[in-house]
């Protein structure tokens, strides 16, 4: 989490102006706060520390695989290999395996091979955008939240003119050659051709914020799954293959994992308490991921240490939480985006307004100025309820298909 904070925090004043009475007056409009203006002034300081909406290409969080990994290798390698816009060609053909039948596959050896040109005549046809926060299976905090850019995978699928045997696409992209490395995933062919319960398609992307994607962020094209989380989004593409294969065949069902889990909705804190003045109001900051079921509500409960907690009740359904403010949408989106103005056509985006907040598979801010507490040991927890009223971390409490542990800081008042 501190290296988290270090990447990501961004001194801003997006959702108050100033610490005067127009700051204050806009503080005291959230239900969740004190009227004492030197009160407000402190959670207003503590949401203007607030990362922004939008991370920076260059600041996400980077867990590529490889030895070495591949966005590491000097330019005149990945121009070898494939791995720049000059370069770059994705095969598509017919999974050796277990076999499909295609009219007209995509291969260096017939060289018909897609290269980047023709990715960008697909992209004057039909170019998608879309918010999507980047995160690991399984690690507890996103890698990043942006707008990615491309083409929708199902117009090169079609190119291929399939015909019989298709139930399954599995990909991957340049790990060095070395078999031992290869990292791949896999989708139904239904997720691919049909955009399910209002999802933006599957893409091929090729720019996140509006920048080419770099090779730290996978460029220069990988796949994008918005509900899908980190390694089912491919980086360095170069190879897919049309399968009859029945089953998922990801890499990382290889560790025990559900490959075919959704983002789930969870929240945790950037500003929590440390050593805090007995009787004093506390300013806590949140940030939540907003998984497939949405986001309602985020709350928090503080625990006194002398305390029993409640038997029998494992994810503390019973406990008196308190709710937290959801901030609204940002007055600056960050992320480096061009004008900082949002891109026209941005799915889930009316003219650079969000047509929903907080925004499905994406990011969210929350805040809340907690009534002091007298001396004591505590621990901080705080938690989702999404959309359909389950409480994090149901209703998928399991780590092996997403993180959703409830959050635990402990803090002394003194």
């Amino acid at each position: 989490m501190s290296t988290f904070l270090d990447d990501h925090m961004v001194v801003t004043r997006r959702f108050f102006v100033g610490l005067g009475s127009v700051g204050i007056v806009a503080l005291k409009s959230l239900p969740v706060l004190a009227d004492d203006a030197r009160d407000a002034a402190s959670l207003q300081e503590a949401i203007g520390n607030i990362e922004s909406w939008l991370t920076k290409p260059a600041d996400f969080r980077d867990v590529s695989r490889g030895t070495p990994v591949p966005h590491t290798l000097p330019l005149e390698k990945r121009q070898e290999v494939g791995l720049t816009r000059d370069t770059w060609k994705l095969e598509v053909a017919s999974d050796p395996d277990h076999p499909a039948r295609l009219r007209t596959p995509l291969t260096k050896d017939k060289n018909t091979a897609l290269d980047f040109a023709g990715l960008m005549k697909i992209a004057e046809q039909e170019t998608v955008r879309f918010p999507k926060v980047m995160t690991c299976l399984n690690i507890g905090c996103p890698l990043g939240n942006g707008i990615w850019e491309g083409v929708p995978l199902r117009k090169i699928v079609w190119l291929t003119q399939p015909t019989k045997n298709f139930r399954r696409i599995h990909y991957y992209g340049y790990h060095n050659d070395d078999p031992k490395q290869l990292f791949q995933s896999s989708l139904p062919i239904g997720r691919v051709l049909e955009d399910l319960y209002d999802l933006p398609p599957v893409i091929l992307c090729y720019k996140l914020n509006g920048q080419w994607l770099s090779p730290e962020r996978g460029g220069p094209v990988r796949v994008v799954i918005p509900e899908a989380y980190g390694f089912k989004n491919i980086k360095w593409l170069t190879h897919m293959f049309l399968s009859n294969l029945a089953s998922a065949n990801d890499t990382y069902a290889n560790g025990n994992n559900d490959v075919d889990s959704p983002l789930k909705t969870f929240c945790a804190t950037l500003l929590a308490p440390g050593n805090t003045p007995a009787r004093q109001p506390i300013p806590i900051t949140g940030y939540a991921q907003v998984g497939v079921s949405g986001l309602s509500r985020v709350q928090v409960w503080i625990h006194n240490s002398k305390d029993k907690l409640p038997a029998g009740d494992r994810y503390y359904s019973q406990a008196p939480w308190r709710d937290a403010q959801i901030l609204p949408p940002p007055q600056a989106w960050g992320g480096d985006i061009e004008g900082d103005r949002i891109p026209a056509n941005t799915l889930g985006f009316d003219k650079g307004h969000p047509q929903t907040w907080p925004m499905r598979l994406t990011k969210a801010h929350w805040a809340i100025l907690h009534p002091g507490l007298p001396p004591g040991e505590y621990t901080l927890r705080s938690r989702t309820i999404d959309e359909k009223g389950n409480a994090q971390p149901l209703p998928r409490p399991y780590a092996k298909s997403g993180h959703a542990t409830i959050e635990q800081v402990e803090f002394t008042v003194t």
